[in-house]
């Protein structure tokens, strides 16, 4: 039996369950995105998008799904202490792909700001759900965005009234727990209106030594004058697949910051689309990734400058270790209307040994001619000269790798907007690159 045919017999089966234990705004796309994932399966490398990472061959295991909603043995509230020192935070959990609301911290949002189950948002806010939900996230073009789509029955709902900003940052920690190899299928819908202004970080977090698979699926969307910062630390283990698919829709003037850090994983393939609908918006998309071992890491990214007068700065950068792949793929399009578009891609990435391996690929279309457009790809080791210097004035060896790797990290990090955010970065990539197990300070499952 192939790896499509499995699911699609699942969810034959299954269907009446999983609407059952979801809301009527996210059954409504179910079938169709089944459909679309019947004909186009699961990616392989045979699609350009995907030829760096063979996302079929994961879901060819036979894993668990907690269709039925049981409850599962967690409180995350007890023994995941995840803080970052110095930032105040409104901390809530997803464990797998349900958000955790038996426990919810003190109330911090202002008033018509909503946060918590998109299950729930959803059956309680029905026009504001269906207004935005899987509008961005088009099941007729990827088929894990299609999979997802059919599957998935709970994630987090975000909403920011006009003109509301929120003062603290909101952080949402999602765990991956289970007894037995386990699916996982996630969604998240942020919605910020005209002029709102948010920051978010996400961190993914594996409790359990068994092997897992996530789909995740995000819209965005981002009103005039709007301005949102969304952070993603990725610390997993070695078990674990990650495909997530992010969709960005940016009006007018409006101003925003990803930046997706993985310092420890299994396998994780990320899609990031950006499309920048209304004159003056700015798009700064950054990402990271520390990998050694077999671990594997793909970033695809494509940003659309539909309309003139837009900007958007995209900077990854790689640090491979052992055996360890990395990928980049990175498209910016540049419309025919789109004049006075101001793009920078730049791709840096060092191999510390022979046997690892980095593909790149950044790629320009450009279809106006008043454009100010660059982009820009390196794959290298570490300068023996500046290694050779440190070891002159008595550094030893090992420490001179640490700190010229971690110097070639900081200019992603730098880009965070929060100070204490950055702070806790810098500690973390200083004890990953040391081999250190780099959780969340005061973690209890972590120690």
């Amino acid at each position: 039996m192939n790896a499509e045919q499995q699911y699609i017999d699942l969810f034959s089966q299954t269907e009446a369950m999983i609407c059952q234990h979801s809301t009527e705004v996210m059954n409504t796309p179910r079938a169709t995105a089944f459909a679309d994932f019947e004909r186009l399966g699961f990616p392989t490398r045979k699609q350009e998008k995907y030829k760096y990472t063979d996302v079929s061959k994961f879901f060819e295991p036979d894993y668990g799904l907690n269709l039925n909603r049981l409850d599962i043995p967690v409180n995350p509230y007890e023994v995941f202490k995840c803080d970052v020192p110095n930032m105040s935070t409104s901390l809530y959990f997803v464990v797998n792909d349900a958000f955790y609301n038996k426990a919810l911290p003190a109330s911090y949002l202002p008033e018509g700001v909503i946060f918590g189950s998109l299950k729930e948002m959803a059956a309680k806010h029905p026009e504001l759900a269906k207004k935005y939900y899987g509008k961005l996230a088009d099941t007729s073009k990827d088929g894990v965005t299609a999979f997802n789509t059919a599957f998935a029955q709970d994630g987090v709902l975000l909403y920011i009234p006009k003109n509301v900003a929120l003062e603290r940052p909101i952080q949402l920690v999602n765990i991956l727990r289970g007894d037995v190899n386990f699916l996982v299928n996630r969604r998240v819908l942020i919605v910020l209106e005209d002029g709102a202004q948010a920051r978010m970080l996400v961190c993914d977090h594996a409790m359990d030594a068994v092997n897992f698979l996530a789909t995740q699926v995000i819209e965005v969307f981002v009103g005039e004058n709007a301005v949102f910062d969304l952070y993603e630390l990725e610390e997993t283990h070695t078990s674990t697949v990650r495909i997530s698919n992010m969709y960005v829709k940016q009006e007018a003037n409006s101003n925003v910051l990803l930046n997706g850090m993985t310092l420890h994983n299994g396998t994780s393939r990320n899609t990031t689309e950006v499309l920048l609908a209304g004159e003056g918006a700015e798009i700064n998309l950054c990402g990271m990734a520390i990998a050694d071992k077999n671990q594997h890491v793909d970033n695809n990214t494509s940003i659309d400058h539909a309309v003139p007068n837009c900007t958007s700065n995209e900077l990854f950068k790689y640090v491979l270790d052992d055996q360890s792949v990395g990928a980049f793929a990175g498209l910016v399009l540049v419309r025919p209307d789109a004049q006075h578009t101001n793009s920078q891609q730049t791709n840096r990435n060092l191999c510390a040994t022979r046997e690892a391996r980095m593909y790149t690929q950044p790629q320009l279309e450009i279809y106006a001619d008043d454009v100010k457009c660059s982009h820009g790809a390196t794959v290298g080791q570490l300068d023996e000269n500046a290694l050779f210097y440190m070891r002159q004035r008595g550094i030893p060896a090992r420490e001179a790798r640490l700190l010229l790797m971690f110097a070639f990290v900081n200019e992603v990090i730098d880009t965070i907007r929060l100070d204490a955010l950055k702070d806790r970065l810098h500690l973390l990539v200083e004890k990953r690159f040391r081999g250190e197990l780099n959780k969340c300070q005061g973690c209890a499952i972590c120690k």
